[in-house]
């Protein structure tokens, strides 16, 4: 697998990198990261070749964006492709998540908002603060049952997401304003959902196909690749615990791992190891497995980070690990693996 390989969204003449730049840990999420790592690690990326950098308003409040506007100030634009998100309005005063996430200042809050003037005004503070006059893809973030918890607030802001948000960036995208548009989503049921009341270019799904979870490719997968929508894996470490390995602090979707899923991670370990491939090397191209998939995104918080995620993309895996898998049932029968793009 080639971190400089490149895939068009959906025909739209928008060109990602398979290997991209997840850049929430820039925002500090579960550690701080200091500025000049940050902007370090965006230019280390740029210098191996990656050209794909996902972000959101929620990285850090506000964070994430700019500090990858200030490493990629000065960049040649048609070097980069930027993703970011709508959904989420900053604000002073405005409340924080309680589980603090991410470490942010402490003035600093969001409301959700999926209005046609929550849209606007999102797009236009992100492009602010990435010191941009425009944005390469827009997705609508977490119309999530995970994340509205509540059923009644998820309903009214699937509601909203759909008939108010999507008809602007609708109208963005055509006239060019908006080169892709799509979700942001870690729940590929509801996915499914928004597709089918809409048109996207891509759908970025959280931590749902990897190494530990292969439910999309039963429905939501083939139904992207039959209507010929690119999605984009992002947290394909599941929180940290398919790169770090299953000892230690281990993280699991964004919580301490539990006993079934750290002992299920020692196993597939197991199998790694008997055919010399590093644990985090398989998490990072097993995706590419399925033909939908246009990327991967691995949050990078570091240059080391950076560097270590180019060499496991690059990392040959035989055919025999995967059907090792497969016989000892740590893949699903229905989950695709990279077969034919590895020796």
């Amino acid at each position: 697998m080639q971190t400089l390989d490149s895939h068009n969204l959906d025909g739209t003449g928008v060109e990602v990198t398979r290997l991209g730049f997840g850049s929430a840990a820039i925002g500090n999420v579960f550690d701080a990261v200091s500025r000049d790592d940050a902007i370090e690690a965006v230019g280390t990326a740029l210098d191996t070749g990656i050209r794909f950098f996902d972000t959101a308003p929620y990285y850090g409040y506000g964070l994430s964006e700019h500090r990858l506007g200030a490493a990629l100030a000065g960049v040649e634009r048609s070097r980069f492709t930027i993703s970011t998100k709508i959904g989420r309005i900053l604000g002073e005063g405005l409340p924080q998540d309680g589980d603090a996430l991410f470490s942010v200042p402490p003035d600093i809050g969001y409301r959700y908002d999926y209005s046609a003037a929550g849209v606007r005004r999102s797009l236009a503070d992100s492009m602010a603060r990435l010191k941009l006059d425009r944005i390469d893809v827009a997705l609508i973030h977490d119309v999530c049952p995970t994340v509205h918890t509540d059923t009644g607030a998820f309903e009214g802001f699937f509601a909203q997401a759909v008939e108010c948000a999507w008809p602007v960036l609708a109208g963005l995208r055509a006239d060019g304003v908006l080169g892709a548009i799509g979700f942001g989503i870690n729940d590929w049921r509801t996915a499914e959902r928004l597709a089918a009341l809409t048109d996207p270019d891509v759908i970025l799904l959280a931590g749902r196909y990897t190494l530990l979870e292969q439910e999309a490719a039963q429905s939501f997968l083939p139904m992207c690749l039959r209507r010929g929508i690119s999605v984009v894996i992002g947290g394909p470490f599941n929180s940290g615990i398919l790169a770090a390995g299953p000892e230690g602090n281990a993280m699991y979707d964004y919580l301490p791992a539990g006993p079934a899923i750290l002992d299920r991670v020692r196993r597939i370990d197991a199998v790694c190891r008997r055919h010399g491939v590093p644990l985090a090397a398989a998490a990072l191209q097993f995706p590419f497995g399925h033909a939908a998939v246009a990327a991967v995104i691995p949050g990078m918080r570091s240059p080391d980070e950076v560097r270590t995620n180019t060499i496991l993309m690059e990392h040959l895996i035989p055919d025999l690990m995967w059907q090792d898998l497969w016989a000892v049932g740590l893949l699903a029968d229905d989950a695709a693996t990279p077969r034919g793009l590895t020796d």
